[in-house]
């Protein structure tokens, strides 16, 4: 029926081989927007696709097509039925050389404003190339999908605008992107400024200001403060205004925070001129004089710090953040991206309408820091998605100190890609490049790719094409390394002078306008008055989090964390309770039924069921839980059942979710298989919502490796260098069981060496109450630290490892766990001191050779150390003379040399300090099961008997 349909229509049609180049460009039209071309065409095309196949199908299958009808004797000829073949290709010619401006016009436009890498002679954008001649520029054809306001132009026109559009100082790459109508989004954008005025004049003075306070602030610290580092923006000024642009465009759209991440590059400039920072405090920092928060002890240089405020813009208030950030170059990225995500919970924005992240990049960095990668992959997945990022991108083109342009290039010494943005075409976000000497088309694009982020909520990147005035800081020299370049820059004017002069050649500023801007932003600076950008300070709204009350307590400060008998029942029948007609995998049937039996007290409590009636209770207080991971539904050692499977038809659900009415009350995440991204993530969320359980599950601990940059840069030091207090909850899988080198140890000894000054916690659980009482611990006490907790593997199903509901119900989070009724305190000679699983190995063995003067205690928090219940062990056993610390790591790992100095120091004079670990090693563990097992057994034997001398 389908053919019969369109018989007449195809028989009667110009489909023949002299037409097809010219039914070729049809078809590329409608494959780019199927709206665009006439019903009849439309119709046809979607009939001879495979609607099996994907979309779009070779082009040489169409082209044999029309040629097998041209052949058929029932076809009508083209040109015997009146059509000039010769005209239908020069048409055809004319809709490739628009297509192929849109494909490749970015790598031909004026986008270095040094032209040492002047655009590439590109043949496909020659009209030679497509078969037109100088005879045809001024034939009028059909100008396709390009919106240039009329349907039919001459082709010097069509030219004329191509040129102006996609081969200027913006090079725009988008037709990568898979949606219709993404492309012809930003087509419809870009096309039609050919036929718009230009900015208002006062809009044009507003971009000279902010050029002025761009370049007055460099200058004005360059010759103040000489030799000091700041990381100049010199050569990327444009970034002002963009920024500019970018509050603008969040005022226009009641947008009521922006969350900033970046580097060093420019940051004192953007903390000044946009986001309003007092130059006074600027300069008091440059001079040394910090104003030091409690919290804060040990401070960091002025380019780490962030800053927050509220500014009025266009009658509009918003929320202004830059975030805390060290030298490791993009870490920043997912940190403001959890911060985004945890303010737009907080305001159910689920869109991503009233939060708005923006991230500033370097070049070199963003082509080759691999968090870059995580960060995009994260942007778009359940969980982690923040409606869309905008990223800048200030292309000095020459990274740190690599060589000119034209050489880093051709030798690949830069990239290996053609574009540093080259990444982002993974996510199929769009990149606007930009020649940073063109501040109008800077801001331009900044506005574009604002509203393509608000349109279709993905993310976008403006890659402003510039230099690097100075070196990579003011005490570097950059002509050793790059001497061409920086000789043409030496001679390049600035972009606030060449602003300037075109603005005062075009009339829009008179004689002497922007030396007196220049002259009155340097007098404010001189009274410490920001004229560029002036803040409200922090306003404040009911969102606003109150921080104090969580600096009120510490880390022992006592706190009741039990919960009664009747409420752990009502939790465990709402959490067991699956609807009708919902099938359990057998195995998870099984789960089911024992917890029924454990929240009964008719079977021991196992670590899945404890930590379940953990976030079922924080959420039944009001307490929100995020918990995420590679495996953390099912959990990787198929403990946790967070989210079970309906076994035949594969439907999904998460008790927890429904145990309260708010959609937030408990949120678990399979993540992609990131450590570094989303564990920034996952800290950002945590630093901006204190009252939520954040928890990060890595699949063995020491896929923590990945994510290290977090622990050193962020995790352990963000109290003590920014303020920044943190409640994020880390479990890393740890503990011996012979499964080689990776996948045993979590490196405990790592985040030990991290611990100072009560910033953060270790914990070594070995019973599920413990587990219980210590994440209860974490949400009800009036402080937030960070907790580190090695999580257990094989001890998930221990016959030891057990808890009662009493446990539960009484007691709490017991950092030291001695032994009461096991052994007769009066005959303990030996006190062997550990932590996790081998507890359960001291204990067996002990009991196989009827040991009775060896006491066995378990330190379940190793920092910050426990010292009353040390000394309380200590206590307990008068006539114990040998004191063992024992651990089934290596010697120099897990925790014996971070702790052997706490515990020396609290021993009597009768003590000696024993230890007992396997020997030391480079790695963590053997790969040979039987030697596995054998060094076990020596260390266990060791410890019982004696151990070593220190």
């Amino acid at each position: 029926m389908a053919t019969n349909k369109y018989q007449s229509f195809i028989e009667s049609s110009s489909i023949n081989g002299a037409n097809a180049p010219y039914i070729e460009a049809f078809y590329e039209q409608f494959l780019e927007d199927p709206e665009s071309v006439d019903p009849s065409w439309r119709a046809y095309f979607r009939l001879i696709q495979d609607q099996n196949a994907p979309r779009e199908i070779p082009h040489s299958e169409v082209i044999a097509r029309f040629e097998r009808l041209a052949r058929e004797p029932r076809r009508v000829v083209a040109a015997e039925a009146g059509f000039d073949a010769a005209a239908a290709e020069k048409q055809a010619g004319v809709l490739r050389l628009i297509n192929y401006y849109r494909v490749r016009g970015h790598q031909a436009a004026r986008l270095d404003p040094l032209n040492l890498t002047p655009p590439a002679n590109i043949a496909d954008l020659d009209p030679g190339f497509h078969g037109l001649g100088p005879e045809d520029m001024d034939t009028v054809f059909n100008t396709g999908t390009l919106a240039a306001g009329s349907d039919r132009l001459p082709l010097r026109e069509i030219i004329k605008i191509l040129k102006s559009v996609y081969t200027d100082t913006i090079g725009a790459e988008y037709m990568y992107l898979t949606e219709t109508s993404e492309k012809r989004w930003i087509q419809k954008r870009l096309e039609a400024v050919a036929f718009q005025p230009k900015l208002p004049a006062e809009r044009k003075r507003d971009v000279l200001k902010q050029l002025v306070a761009a370049e007055g602030l460099e200058r004005y610290l360059h010759n103040k403060y000489v030799g000091q580092k700041r990381f100049s923006l010199e050569g990327g000024d444009s970034l002002i205004p963009a920024m500019d642009e970018i509050l603008r465009a969040c005022a226009a759209r009641d947008v009521e925070e922006i969350v900033i991440g970046m580097a060093h590059r420019g940051r004192l400039n953007l903390l000044v001129n946009v986001l309003g920072k007092s130059p006074k405090e600027l300069f008091a920092e440059f001079e040394g004089k910090y104003t030091v928060d409690a919290l804060s002890r040990a401070g960091d240089v002025k380019y780490h710090m962030g800053f927050s405020t509220d500014v009025e813009v266009d009658g509009k208030r918003l929320h202004l953040v830059l975030a805390f950030n060290p030298s490791h170059l993009e870490i920043v990225n997912p940190v403001v991206e959890g911060s985004v995500k945890a303010r737009q919970v907080r305001r159910e924005d689920e869109v991503g309408q009233k939060i708005v992240p923006v991230l500033v990049h370097g070049d070199a960095a963003f082509a080759g820091q691999g968090v870059v990668m995580e960060t995009l992959q994260l942007s778009q997945s359940k969980g982690y998605a923040t409606g869309g990022t905008v990223h800048f991108i200030v292309n000095n083109q020459i990274g740190f100190t690599t060589p000119d342009p034209i050489e880093a290039v051709r030798r690949k010494e830069a990239r290996t890609s053609r574009y540093c943005t080259d990444l982002a075409k993974m996510l199929e976000a769009p990149v606007f490049h930009v020649n940073g000497d063109d501040p109008e088309a800077v801001t331009f694009v900044t506005r574009l790719a604002m509203d393509f982020r608000n349109e279709f909520h993905k993310d976008v990147i403006v890659d402003v094409c510039c230099y690097r005035r100075l070196g990579h800081n003011e005490a570097d020299e950059p002509s050793v390394t790059s001497p061409v370049m920086y000789d043409v820059i030496k001679k390049h004017p600035t972009t606030l002078t060449l602003y300037a002069k075109k603005l005062q050649e075009e009339g829009a500023i008179g004689d002497g306008e922007a030396d007196e801007l220049v002259k009155a932003y340097r007098d404010g600076l001189d009274a410490g008055e920001n004229t560029a950008r002036i803040t409200l300070g922090l306003v404040g709204n009911k969102h606003t989090v109150n921080w104090a009350k969580y600096k009120e307590g510490g880390w022992d400060t006592p706190v009741d964390t039990t919960i009664t008998e009747n409420a752990l029942q009502a939790i465990s029948d709402q959490l067991l309770t699956v609807p009708d007609g919902f099938t359990l995998h057998p195995r998870v049937k099984k789960i089911w039924e024992d917890r029924a039996k454990m929240a009964a007290g008719e079977l021991p409590m196992d670590w899945g069921f404890a930590e379940t009636m953990a976030y079922g209770s924080l959420a039944k207080d009001g307490f929100h839980v995020r918990l995420c991971g590679q495996d953390a539904r099912r959990g990787t050692f198929f403990h946790r059942h967070a989210t079970i499977h309906d076994y035949k038809t594969g439907e999904r659900l998460t008790p927890l979710r429904h145990l309260v009415k708010d959609k937030y009350g408990f949120v678990v995440n399979d993540t992609l298989l990131s450590e570094e991204g989303v564990l920034g993530f996952e800290y950002g969320y945590s630093t901006t919502d204190p009252d939520s359980l954040v928890i990060w599950e890595a699949q063995f601990g020491d896929f923590a490796n990945g994510a290290q940059v977090l622990f050193d840069q962020f995790i352990s030091s963000g109290q003590a260098k920014w303020g920044r207090l943190c409640g994020l909850t880390m479990f890393l899988p740890h503990g011996y069981e012979g499964q080689g080198p990776e996948h045993s140890s979590a490196r405990l000894e790592r985040y030990l060496q991290l611990c100072a000054e009560n910033n953060q916690q270790v914990c070594v659980p070995s019973t599920p109450a413990q587990m219980f009482h210590m994440l209860r611990r974490q949400m009800k006490r009036s402080t937030r630290l960070p907790l580190i907790v090695m999580t257990p593997k094989s001890l998930l199903r221990h016959p030891l490892s057990v808890s009662t509901l009493d446990d539960l119900t009484k007691g709490g989070f017991q950092p030291v766990i001695q032994e009461v009724e096991a052994i007769d305190p009066k005959k303990v000679t030996r006190i062997v001191f550990c932590s996790g699983k081998v507890y359960f190995d001291l204990v067996q063995a002990r009991q196989k050779d009827n040991l009775d003067n060896v006491a066995i205690v378990r330190i379940e928090q190793l920092y910050p150390f426990p010292r009353e219940g040390y000394e309380a062990a200590l206590a307990m056993y008068p006539k114990a003379k040998d004191v063992v610390w024992c651990q089934e790591e290596p010697e120099n790992q897990g925790a014996w040399y971070q702790i052997k100095h706490r515990m020396g120091a609290y021993l009597k004079p009768q003590h000696q300090m024993l230890y007992s670990t396997r020997k030391g090693s480079p790695t963590t563990a053997v790969g040979y099961l039987k030697v596995h097992q054998k060094e076990q057994a020596e260390v266990v034997s060791e410890a019982l008997a004696g151990g070593k001398k220190m």
